[in-house]
């Protein structure tokens, strides 16, 4: 009967350690279990890299050496106006010169020189033999594979007629060719660190690849010279040019000058006395015109004060009235009169003749005081008015004195922007006439900041192929190439080959590995009881030994049987797990439940009918069905007739009836049932069973099919007590086994027809 249940899989932290323990002896199982996918792969790529090696046509390099310098030896300046001067400093003069050393015109040019224009072939050296390059077969396949990609998504177009190359620029079409196979063989290397760099020239003819590199450094140097020489000329034709457009420049400047010289006076512009002067004279009378404003604007004080005064007590106050004696002594005769005429109005009447005579006297004097004081005033008007005529006329002058002063800077800075333009003009005129000199002089002298430090020499020996290093080169991508596709093909290989992989990739117990066994057609299976080796029995025993450990439940204990898919060897494992129990002094019952393809019957040569779907019908008894086998404590009941619903009847009450009937009389019931992920019948019965084995075909269950079978079992609630490796080739693989078999255990076994427990 069914007993508690335990967890179905070990947790998950369990499978990644386990994945995390990884050997280097791991890798090299990988590799000897696909060695012959790595040997030959690496043996095909090292012949084909060998023969490519030393078929190879044997090519010369020539090599000159030449320094560049950015500082032209040419003393004349001229260049630095030019292409010869400034560009020298620019960071990218190097590389202009690299680019020029690749051109097609110097090319032309040094083809021109060696006459190689009528030549067969350039170098007049053997032509090239074929090579065979793996990296170009892998790189060609893979454009095929994505021109093939591509294929069913480009749009219909019409092929675009075929048209022989254009010859490039004037030049011909077998010039073009001869060019291009001419550059095809040069290189340009610079130097690193230093104004060296290398012309390289490759050629299947080391006379050839010599002089075509020191003919190609000698027309380099020639055309710069030329270039060089072309500037001056260039430069000095320029000048030439502008020197008489400047003269003819300075002389109407300087003619513009003498005029205005005549026109307004030398002297009167260049004197710098008379403009002091000027200048003199204009400060003199600002200050004469500050000091008559000042004057006019006291005295226009004062004829205001004396123009308001309406009484003789205001204008006694003036100062200009107290200042006057004559005023003063009038007034005082006045005064004196006044007190006689008071003294006499105190003696005589009016009529009296003295006070008529002192009263004549006394108006006699008022008047001249009168009159004296209205002199006074006009005084102040006419002192008035002239300090304002003074002002006015002050000013006038100060004002043309300006104008004068003006006028004299105006002609001041004329002539001064003349006689500026005249003196550029002639410094220009003189900068171009020692130019021109300077030109003259290095349009003679050719001078060249490159030159040929090492010449190129014959080579002694060629560049390519280099035997040792493209065989050793060969041997490497071989071998790196082999592992990789090695461990390539194991990563595609998702079968389950070893008990390791069991562990990591199902989470669930190992019980054993069961060892392949080679036997006859005419075999049906490989029994315990018969001829095997030492080493399968003690496989069983192995497991045996797991499965009693899995469980110390009492009373009938059932053991379900199954795999993820046919051909698995399930039904062998469930035969000889029940007689390696019963070998043990277990009542073992061994089940057939497979009731679509029963193979218990066939292993055992007994008849199908009656058997477990007979009882459950009710056509036959468990009496008739259940037959004792050979091997002690071992009894055997076949699948019986093959009926139209087997889930159905395993999950029926008659089922459950029929294993709790067995309770009384074994201590396990094996149950062979159909692989899991075929039909539902194994997880049927695993929900009603103690305990389930998971049978694995080595090299042929995938990790994926094994996985989903144990989840099916899972959601059946079913304990799965373990997995066994089965069928695993320990003589084809000794070496990726090794860990868990080795040749050495096989001594410790004794060979025997008859296995006990």
């Amino acid at each position: 009967m069914k007993t508690t249940k335990g967890p179905s899989r070990v947790a998950s932290p369990v499978a990644h350690s386990a994945a995390e323990q990884m050997h280097l002896t791991d890798y090299f199982r990988v590799l000897y279990k696909w060695r012959w996918v790595a040997i030959p792969a690496f043996l095909i790529v090292f012949v084909a890299g060998a023969m490519n090696t030393l078929r190879q046509t044997p090519i010369y390099e020539g090599r000159v050496q030449m320094l560049m310098s950015p500082d032209s030896p040419n003393p004349g300046k001229i260049e630095q106006m030019f292409q010869g001067g400034d560009n020298f400093y620019y960071d990218d003069f190097y590389q202009t010169q690299y680019r020029i050393l690749q051109s097609r015109s110097l090319a032309k040019q040094t083809i021109d020189a060696m006459n190689l224009w009528n030549a067969p072939r350039l170098g007049n050296g053997p032509a090239p033999q074929g090579s065979l390059s793996v990296t170009g077969l892998i790189w060609t396949a893979v454009g095929t594979g994505i021109d093939l990609a591509k294929k069913p998504f480009a749009s219909a177009a019409p092929p675009a007629p075929s048209t022989p190359a254009e010859p490039k620029g004037n030049e011909s079409a077998a010039q073009s060719n001869r060019i291009d196979e001419f550059l095809a063989g040069l290189s340009i290397n610079p130097i690193r660190n230093s104004r060296m760099v290398e012309i390289r020239y490759d050629s299947t003819d080391p006379q050839f690849a010599a002089a075509a590199a020191n003919a190609l450094s000698k027309a380099y140097i020639a055309q710069n010279l030329d270039q060089k020489f072309s500037s001056s000329k260039d430069a000095a034709d320029w000048l030439g040019g502008r020197l008489a457009e400047q003269r003819r420049a300075v002389e109407a400047s300087e003619a513009a000058l003498q005029t205005f010289k005549e026109k307004n006076g030398a002297n009167s512009i260049t004197d710098t006395g008379s403009s002091n002067i000027i200048v003199q004279r204009l400060t003199d009378l600002n200050a004469a015109l500050t000091k008559a404003k000042t004057d006019r604007i006291n005295k226009e004080a004062l004829y205001n004060q004396v123009k308001a005064a309406d009484g003789s007590a205001v204008l006694d106050s003036l100062p200009a009235v107290q200042a006057n004696d004559y005023i003063q002594k009038l007034k005082t005769d006045l005064a004196d009169l006044q007190r006689q005429q008071a003294q006499l109005a105190q003696r005589y009447d009016e009529r009296h003749p003295e006070m008529i005579k002192m009263h004549s006297a006394v108006q006699s004097a008022d008047a001249k005081l009168r009159n004296e004081m209205s002199k006074v005033v006009d005084g102040v008007k006419s002192n008035y008015q002239a300090a304002v005529a003074q002002e006015r006329d002050l000013q006038a002058a100060l004002d043309a004195q300006k104008n004068e002063a003006l006028g004299l800077n105006r002609r001041g800075i004329e002539y001064g922007v003349l006689q500026r333009e005249a003196e550029s003009n002639r410094q220009i005129y003189e900068s171009l006439l020692q130019r021109t000199k300077e030109s003259d002089i290095s349009r003679d002298m050719r001078s060249t900041n490159v030159r040929v430090v090492d010449a190129a020499e014959v080579p002694r020996g060629p560049i390519s192929p280099n035997v040792q290093r493209d065989l050793s080169l060969s041997f490497v991508a071989s071998l790196v190439l082999s592992v990789g596709l090695a461990f390539f093909v194991n990563y595609l290989d998702s079968r389950l080959k070893t008990p390791q992989d069991l562990k990591v990739h199902l989470g669930v117990p190992f019980l054993g590995m069961i060892p392949a066994v080679t036997r006859n057609k005419e075999d049906r299976s490989p029994l315990l009881d018969g001829d095997v080796p030492a080493n399968f029995a003690e496989a069983f025993k192995t497991v045996r030994t797991n499965v009693l450990f899995s469980s110390a439940d009492s009373g009938l204990r059932t053991l379900v049987v199954t795999s993820a898919g046919p051909g698995e060897g399930k039904s062998c494992v469930s035969a000889n797990l029940a007689m390696a129990l019963a070998q043990a002094g277990q009542r073992v019952l061994l089940v057939d439940a497979d009731m679509r393809r029963p193979r218990v019957h066939e292993i055992f040569d007994l008849p199908q009918e009656p058997g477990l779907s007979n009882m459950l019908t009710g056509n036959a008894k468990a009496s008739d069905a259940i037959h004792k086998s050979p091997v002690h404590g071992l009894w055997l009941l076949s699948a019986g007739h093959i009926p139209p619903n087997p889930a159905e009847l395993l999950g029926s009450r008659r089922y459950l009836d029929f294993l709790a009937s067995l309770e009384d009389h074994f201590d396990w019931a094996v149950i062979d049932t159909p692989p899991v992920l075929v039909v539902a019948d194994s997880a049927i019965v695993a929900n009603e069973s103690s305990g389930v084995v998971f049978v694995v075909g080595a090299d042929k269950t995938s990790r994926h099919a094994a996985r989903n079978a144990i989840e099916q079992l899972d959601a059946a609630n079913a304990r799965v007590v373990g997995s066994v490796l089965n069928r695993a080739n320990i003589a084809g693989n000794p070496y990726y086994y090794s860990s868990y078999y080795r040749k050495d255990y096989a001594r410790y076994y004794v060979k025997s027809g008859t296995t006990g427990s």
